[in-house]
């Protein structure tokens, strides 16, 4: 139900967006059966979508909107190995989901491009990231982007499911991604400022799913 109140607001406060909610919504659901399958979402974009990736991966390493505690055996687990310093981390810390900006690392980054090619950053990192269960989330406006062409086609070869969010053409990528979200805006600032609210309905969604209060209802019945 909250699922479907997401998107509702989502849409009511973009109506151009409307025609992509069933992406939308089952962007959403590819990455609710990664998580729940042990997968992990690996994200890729070049510029102000490399900024983007890092904050996707912020929304869901740690709280977003949403409470994220320990597990009671976790907690105790902590306690019993420092009862002083455990029982802080007990306290302080919280449930993530697992999720890796590919634009993050820059000595790895640097590393490829130097001994490998520069158009291979993010295909390599799927190399040694990536299993079939995981999500790629591909970042790019024009969707034109090599790197990213290529990370698709990594992923793809993988069996890594391709969740791609562009501009309205699409570009090149579309033809690699299994979801094409692509926002009806061209310009580059114009497209990107469409993708914010995109991604952050996603991850509010998958937040919800996993740590809202339909899901805590039911473990309190456990």
């Amino acid at each position: 139900m909250k699922r479907k109140i997401l998107l509702d607001n989502l849409i009511g406060k973009y109506p151009e967006l409307s025609e992509l909610r069933d992406a939308i919504d089952k962007a959403s659901g590819i990455i609710v059966k990664c998580y729940t399958a042990g997968g992990k979402l690996l994200i890729c974009g070049n510029g102000g979508s490399s900024s983007d990736a890092c904050h996707i991966a912020g929304e869901l390493m740690k709280s977003f909107e949403k409470r994220r505690p320990l597990d009671v055996s976790f907690k105790k687990r902590l306690a019993d190995i420092s009862p002083d310093r455990g029982r802080y981390l007990a306290e302080k810390l919280e449930h993530g989901l697992p999720a890796i900006s590919l634009a993050a690392h820059t000595s790895l980054i640097t590393a490829i491009s130097n001994d490998i090619g520069p158009r291979l950053i993010f295909a390599q990192q799927i190399i040694g990231y990536g299993e079939g269960k995981d999500v790629l989330l591909a970042l790019s406006t024009s969707g034109n982007s090599e790197n990213i062409i290529d990370a698709c086609i990594t992923a793809r070869a993988m069996n890594i499911t391709v969740v791609g969010i562009t501009g309205k053409s699409g570009g090149k990528m579309k033809e690699y991604c299994d979801i094409l979200i692509n926002v009806p805006r061209e310009q580059t600032a114009s497209v990107q400022e469409l993708q914010l609210p995109v991604y952050h309905a996603i991850c509010r969604i998958v937040e919800e799913y996993f740590y809202g209060e339909e899901t805590n209802n039911l473990k309190d019945k456990d």
